[in-house]
């Protein structure tokens, strides 16, 4: 049985070596290029949805870190991959790499640095994790410990991405973000100063942002960064491996005037920022007209803020005025109409006014933005009102993946859902001969809801002389929730025959009573 095992593992661990093209070295990995970048487009957009949308206050602040990345990318050891950088409406300070080079950077990163030096160290760090190859390192690991090679060989047969691209289209972003190992953060570390010093950056760039976030860690402040920490855990190992490198590195530029420039809405825009985390406390506790008077401050900072007028949305619901919560969820669309989660707070307000035309609409736009646990269960509890019952079982089959409330509902809806277009599942069946040598079938009714019109389809050999290919009967009446009927089958069989289980019978259809 081993060596079955090892012959098959062996062609995946053959094929399945690749040069890394940043280090040189080989390293197994089932991902090839073309799926990577394949990978990282697939989840690029929801990626960037579900960390607050795109920064669109300031279109000059994300050319300005396009160009920043793009200079650094010209300089790596994958130039050509399809690079592309953005800044997320998102105050936790962040930056990730998706495979095949789609990267992002929180604003409430960039409010922490002090000029393009620093900014450069973040970006070739990340540019270097998508040209080394590590969430293709990443996901090969993760599969071999997760599905085993054998299961790894048959996944990765057959056309190009296959399975294994269903299966990191699922992983989702969370994969690639999530606790890189201790080398691959030594090893963007170490080539992103390299990239730093070819695209003339300062090394002491990378240094001082090491020591900002071993310092910000030690303060205690590991709760605010803590996603920051869990896909680039700092530590004075980083800090000193940097000041080695950049020890005798030439000296390179700061830019600290024009990147000061470049964040100027940002830190404009600051205290707005600072009111709505105060706002989003008060609706944690369930405070809406503190959360109100919070973000009047923020919006009076900057009206243009789509999340303030979102976030009001929520907290004049929490106050029971659901006419200004329609108007802040519809200005706060109006102010981005590109980001999901305005439309769904609008969508669930119309769903429970009744307005289910409108609440549609909304839905499946914030749906097609990103396909939400709550956009999805709303939008099956549409279709199943409309008793379109194959659409609504694909809705709440993705709600049903979320862990809490949503979930469980959508759980206990696909069970509905299933009683009600294959009620005969919750039918059990059993059988066994009288005296007579007769066949008896007990009929249990599991469900709820009381099932009648219920036929049963027999089939096999009853004795040796004798076949039956196939006869349904129909049970007689009205079957409850709970009980059992048994019938008698009218068909003879010997006990030979019978015990050896040559005899079927299966529940071939059945409605819910009215």
């Amino acid at each position: 049985m081993k060596k079955w095992l090892i012959a098959l593992a062996l062609p995946v661990l053959m094929t399945g070596c690749a040069v890394n093209p940043v280090t040189g070295k080989n390293e197994l990995s089932i991902v090839s290029p073309r799926q990577e970048v394949a990978i990282g487009e697939k989840n690029y957009a929801p990626s960037r949805q579900s960390q607050g949308g795109d920064y669109y206050l300031d279109k000059s602040l994300q050319n300005y870190v396009a160009g920043v990345g793009k200079r650094l990318a010209a300089v790596s050891d994958r130039p050509n991959l399809p690079y592309e950088f953005v800044v997320l409406n998102n105050d936790v300070p962040n930056a990730w790499a998706l495979p095949g080079g789609k990267i992002a950077i929180n604003r409430g990163l960039l409010l922490l640095l002090d000029d393009e030096a620093q900014l450069a160290a973040v970006l070739s760090h990340e540019i270097v994790h998508a040209a080394a190859r590590h969430g293709a390192s990443q996901m090969t690991r993760g599969t071999l410990a997760n599905v085993g090679l054998v299961t790894l060989g048959v996944a990765t047969q057959g056309t190009e991405g296959g399975q294994l691209y269903g299966l990191a289209s699922q992983i989702g972003a969370a994969a690639w973000m999530a606790k890189y190992g201790r080398d691959d953060e030594l090893e963007s570390d170490y080539y992103a100063m390299e990239y730093m010093a070819k695209a003339g950056y300062d090394l002491q760039g990378a240094v001082e942002l090491q020591q900002t976030f071993v310092k910000l860690s030690a303060s205690r402040q590991a709760d605010f960064l803590s996603n920051l920490f869990a896909s680039h855990p700092p530590s004075e190992q980083r800090v000193a491996a940097n000041k080695a490198k950049a020890a005798n590195a030439a000296p390179g530029q700061r830019y600290r005037a024009r990147y000061q420039k470049a964040i100027a809405q940002l830190k404009k825009d600051a205290p707005a920022y600072e009111a709505e985390k105060l706002a989003k406390k008060a609706l944690a506790d369930k405070k809406g007209n503190v959360a109100i008077a919070e973000l009047d401050k923020a919006i009076a900072v900057q009206p243009n803020e789509g999340q303030f007028w979102e976030l009001r949305g929520e907290a004049w619901q929490l106050l029971k005025d659901n006419a200004k919560a329609e108007q802040a969820y519809t200005t706060a669309i109006s102010k981005n109409e590109e980001y999901f989660s305005p439309y769904l707070g609008r969508g669930v307000l119309l769903y429970k006014q009744g307005q289910r035309s409108k609440a549609k609409k909304d839905l499946q736009r914030s749906y097609d933005l990103l396909p939400t646990p709550a956009a999805s269960f709303y939008l099956g509890e549409l279709s199943l009102e409309s008793k379109n019952y194959t659409q609504a079982n694909s809705y709440f089959q993705l709600a049903a993946q979320d862990r809490g409330a949503i979930g469980t509902r959508s759980r206990e809806k696909l069970q509905a859902l299933q009683l009600q277009t294959q009620p005969q599942t919750f039918l059990t069946l059993s059988s066994a001969l009288n005296n007579n040598g007769y066949i008896l079938i007990n009929v249990a009714n599991r469900s709820p809801r009381a099932m009648q019109q219920i036929v049963i389809e027999m089939s096999g050999a009853l004795t040796s002389s004798n076949t039956l290919s196939r006869k349904a009967i129909s049970v007689p009446g009205t079957l409850q929730p709970g009980a059992n009927l048994t019938i008698n089958t009218g068909i003879v069989s010997s006990p030979e025959q019978f015990k050896a289980n040559y005899f079927r019978a299966s529940v071939l259809s059945a409605t819910l009573a009215d």
